[in-house]
């Protein structure tokens, strides 16, 4: 069977008249060089690679080093490297406490234990001193939705509390929000966004597993500690005061005390009927920060173009990881073997596969290694806000993150299936390996906009996010999604994202072909990828 493919894939490349060695090139990509490329990235050595640590300075240079090794160019003038500065807090919490006060109950709150806060605001201290507690749904505010959490109430100064998600969660109605997919309004990163524009002194987001879709261990460790912010002129003091997550167990706490005891906030809050209203709490919590400024470094290699070289499609994979944290089962070294030592080793072996190509490709092919995602797909928006490459000129972003170590599957997985032209090539790319495409699996855990293509779309440049599903080709599909909540319940965001010699690489493979594939097609040819009828990002490309 694997015979026939390559065969299928032979016919099809000189079909299309492609370089007489791009088979060679395709299949050079291989799985020894991965696992050796993924057990270095996610090595203790490397310290969990998280930006502002010494983990950093050996990630980068490594990457930079293969990046030579391969005979990319530096793909930033002279340098490999480009610069992102940022701030690092670390918030404490006076206390360690957060109270709810009414005039019956008094409800403190046990740092870690029940909520995690912090400040994005460059500031020594901050204080929010019995603040009015308001419960706004899902604060959102999407007219093309005709929705408003916050009509009819000022939340000036005061706390917010939303839930997460969007209402579209747990349904199938399309024309309701997405239906069960999650719209960018369900994401944590707007909802702090839109509760600052609207004056609010703290947000906080009530979290629940499956809306969330990940557990609240996750939370806790993204969210304590130091945490990265780009640089801005106002030092973020535009951001609420205070951002931070209760627990379910918590909420419910201060609903009963609100008088509200039993009550279904997701699904009163889904009704169009819903009204924001007062808790009848104060909220109290402080905080102190330590600060430090520095420089971090997205790593930039090129392979230049031969005939139309100004015109580039753009890899991307992040970096970092979470460094060293919070001792789970004695491990305190966050190494992301699967985030994101999986999309690193892919997009460096694919640039190596380029670099064996007899006669290059007529545009250039760019290969962008990014900085703290994990702290909100920071590289890649200073990247976006600070292009080393034209965007007009941008033809594609090919986005690589956590591809599943579990073998062979048969369904490669559109994250935002429908939004561009490139899932259209990525399904030729599929079906050469005799696979075929699928839309999200998951679309209610809102990956679209947590992965650093989202950065790329957001200034109009077509974005692919694809990776190997569940549909295992030795176990079936039961057990490739046993897998997926495996992983994410159990490894995702925790130090046991692991390098093993038992990872079954061949998927990363297969899907570093589709890569490839995609890229190289891409690369020659005159036309530009378009966002397809529907896509939030297509008026952002065409105007």
């Amino acid at each position: 069977m694997k015979k026939f493919y390559l065969i299928v894939l032979s016919a099809f490349i000189f079909s299309c008249g492609q370089n007489p060695n791009f088979e060679e090139a395709y299949n050079s990509i291989n799985e020894e060089s991965i696992k050796e490329r993924v057990s270095r990235l996610a090595s203790d050595e490397f310290l969990g690679r998280k930006p502002f640590t010494e983990g950093e300075t050996k990630t980068i240079n490594y990457i930079k080093s293969e990046f030579e090794k391969i005979g990319l160019k530096p793909g930033n003038g002279d340098s490999y490297f480009q610069e992102v500065p940022m701030v690092e807090l670390t918030a404490s919490v006076k206390d360690s406490l957060m109270t709810f006060k009414s005039e019956d109950s008094n409800i403190d709150l046990t740092y870690w234990d029940d909520f995690v806060a912090l400040t994005r605001r460059v500031t020594d201290s901050i204080s929010v001193i019995d603040s009015e507690m308001v419960f706004a749904g899902y604060g959102i505010i999407a007219p093309e939705y005709d929705w408003n959490d916050y009509e009819g109430i000022d939340v000036k100064g005061k706390t917010v509390v939303v839930l997460i998600n969007d209402p579209g969660f747990g349904t199938e109605d399309k024309s309701f929000f997405k239906g069960n997919e999650m719209t960018y309004y369900g994401r944590w990163t707007y909802k702090y966004e839109e509760a600052a524009r609207q004056g609010a002194a703290a947000l906080i987001i009530i979290h629940e597993t499956a809306h969330a879709s990940y557990p609240f261990e996750v939370v806790q460790g993204g969210w304590s500690g130091a945490n990265l912010y780009l640089e801005s002129a106002d030092g973020n003091m535009s951001r609420c005061a205070v951002e931070g997550w209760i627990s379910s167990e918590s909420a419910n706490k201060m609903f009963a005390a609100a008088g509200k005891e039993g009550y279904d906030y997701y699904e009163e809050a889904r009704k169009r009927e819903f009204e924001p209203f007062a808790l009848n709490q104060k909220m109290s919590v402080s905080l102190k920060n330590s600060i430090k400024k520095s420089v971090s470094n997205n790593v930039v290699g090129l392979f230049e173009g031969t005939e139309r070289p100004e015109e580039t499609i753009i890899y991307s994979a992040h970096w970092d990881h979470f460094g060293i944290g919070k001792a789970v089962d004695g491990d305190s070294i966050y190494n992301g073997a699967v985030d994101n030592g999986t999309g690193v080793a892919a997009i460096i072996e694919v640039a190596e596969a380029f670099t064996k190509l007899n006669t290059g490709t007529q545009r250039s092919v760019v290969f962008l290694a990014v900085t703290a995602e994990e702290q909100g797909l920071l590289g890649s928006e200073h990247y976006s806000a600070n292009p080393i490459y034209n965007p007009d000129k941008t033809v594609a972003n090919i986005n690589v993150d956590a591809i599943r170590p579990i073998g062979r599957v048969n369904d490669f997985s559109i994250i935002g299936y429908g939004q561009s032209e490139l899932e259209d090539y990525a399904e030729v790319a599929v079906k050469n390996q005799g696979r075929y495409i699928t839309p999200d699996p998951h679309p209610e855990a809102g990956s679209f906009f947590r992965s650093d293509h989202f950065n790329f779309a957001k200034i109009g440049i077509p974005a692919l996010y694809g990776k190997g599903a569940s549909d295992s080709d030795a176990n079936g599909k039961e057990w490739g999604e046993e897998q997926y909540a495996s992983y994410t319940k159990n490894h995702y965001h925790k130090p046991s994202d692991e390098y093993s010699d038992s990872l079954n690489l061949e998927g990363v493979v297969l899907d570093a072909q589709v890569y490839f594939e995609v890229g190289y097609k891409l690369a020659n040819e005159a036309t530009y990828p378009k966002y397809k009828e529907g896509s939030e990002f297509k008026a952002i490309r065409e105007n």
